[in-house]
């Protein structure tokens, strides 16, 4: 499927590279905002990585409370407690600063300041969310994207799923990139939210929605990746492999906003929402399947992202053997970064598939992007090579 119309939004500023969190009190000062909400996380505190931002709101001279309520991988209902919280404080601006759930959490406070609705209602009409107040976002994953995309993601108990809010009005205007808040990154996480946004530059290449656009973001997201994760992973003072990880899930986060990701990303959501699996796991674990099930039908598009990553010496003349040395390159890397592959360790059960294959056949949004039909039999299939 060709799309003829396309487009890209965009935060209004980017930045990245040495000292980038000074930014922040440039941003708060010569905005004149007169007081600002932190969302952060607990974690992130106890790890002394929020002190970074702190500073530099403190430097602005404003006054300033914060959020660090949120649990991970939270519900709507979480996040509503938090953004009730938020909404009596009067503050003009939103400091984000830690992974997908705080950044998604703080999106959804950006665009509820009101009553009318809440993140419920969104669930059911995202189209009525408006910016209320400002974002500046400081993602502390190489991962998720969420900086960049027009997504909230939330659980939702009484489906068992987690579900995305979808507005253009959640788009950050601000994003900081900067390496220092990686640094100390626990590898399992640098891992898994690693493989998340490789998940988003090849699902976003190729999906039925992909377009110039994204492809231009989601190849040299790709790229970035898988000449870089490893070292960015196992060496703690890779600043530079590091902040090529932050480029990288930031640019796929702007694939995901001019395309969209595939089954991958459809067929865990259940994993999340049900079983509580960290996003970036649960989509490590279906990355290889449904590639492999998506193969013939994308095989010459993996030859091509295999042309633009592989900077070695082996020279592959077929496209059946580029997209197969691809699919094999990527396996490698989930295997080296030591990224679960059983859904038996976290308590799936053989006789949850009924239940998994329907939730995760309900999450048409996404399905319909993977360039192959996947059928109820496909899904159950794609389970069952990580239920072992």
């Amino acid at each position: 499927m060709t799309l003829e119309k396309y487009s890209i939004k965009m935060p209004k500023a980017v930045y990245s590279g040495t000292d980038s969190l000074e930014r922040i009190t440039e941003i708060i000062r010569s905005s004149g905002y007169h007081k600002a909400a932190a969302f952060t996380d607990k974690g992130l505190r106890k790890l002394g990585l929020f002190d970074l931002v702190e500073e530099r709101i403190k430097d602005a001279g404003v006054p300033y409370e914060i959020f660090d309520d949120l649990p991970a991988e939270p519900t709507y209902m979480a996040v509503q407690a938090v953004i009730d919280q938020f909404k009596t404080t009067g503050c003009d601006v939103i400091v984000a600063c830690g992974g997908g759930s705080v950044m998604d959490a703080a999106k959804l406070a950006s665009v509820l300041v009101t009553d009318d609705y809440g993140v419920k209602e969104l669930l059911d009409d995202p189209l009525q969310a408006r910016k209320c107040v400002p974002l500046i976002m400081i993602p502390t994953t190489a991962g998720t994207g969420a900086e960049c995309t027009p997504n909230a993601i939330v659980g939702v108990p009484e489906r068992e799923l987690k579900i995305g809010i979808v507005n253009d009005n959640l788009i950050a205007d601000y994003v900081i990139l900067d390496a220092a808040m990686i640094r100390t990154l626990p590898r399992s996480i640098a891992a898994a939210t690693g493989v998340d946004a490789m998940c988003h530059a090849i699902e976003c290449f190729t999906s039925n929605k992909a377009n110039p656009f994204s492809d231009m973001f989601a190849l040299e997201a790709f790229d970035l990746i898988m000449n870089n994760i490893e070292k960015a992973c196992d060496d703690p003072s890779a600043m530079e492999e590091k902040n090529r990880m932050q480029v990288a899930a930031f640019y796929g986060g702007a694939a995901i906003t001019a395309s969209g990701t595939t089954a991958v990303h459809a067929l865990s959501y259940p994993l999340g929402g049900r079983y509580h699996i960290a996003h970036g796991v649960s989509n490590a674990m279906l990355l290889i399947p449904v590639m492999k099930f998506n193969e013939p039908v994308i095989r010459p598009l993996l030859a091509k992202a295999w042309d633009r990553v592989y900077h070695g010496t082996d020279v592959l003349n077929t496209e059946e053997e580029k997209s197969a040395a691809l699919i094999a390159w990527m396996e490698k890397i989930v295997k080296h970064l030591e990224i679960p592959t059983d859904l038996k360790q976290f308590g799936v059960d053989p006789k949850d598939l009924d239940s998994l294959v329907e939730a995760g056949m309900s999450v048409q949004r996404l399905l319909v992007n993977n360039m192959r039909k996947v059928t109820p039999e496909d899904a159950r299939k794609i389970y069952q090579e990580v239920l072992k």
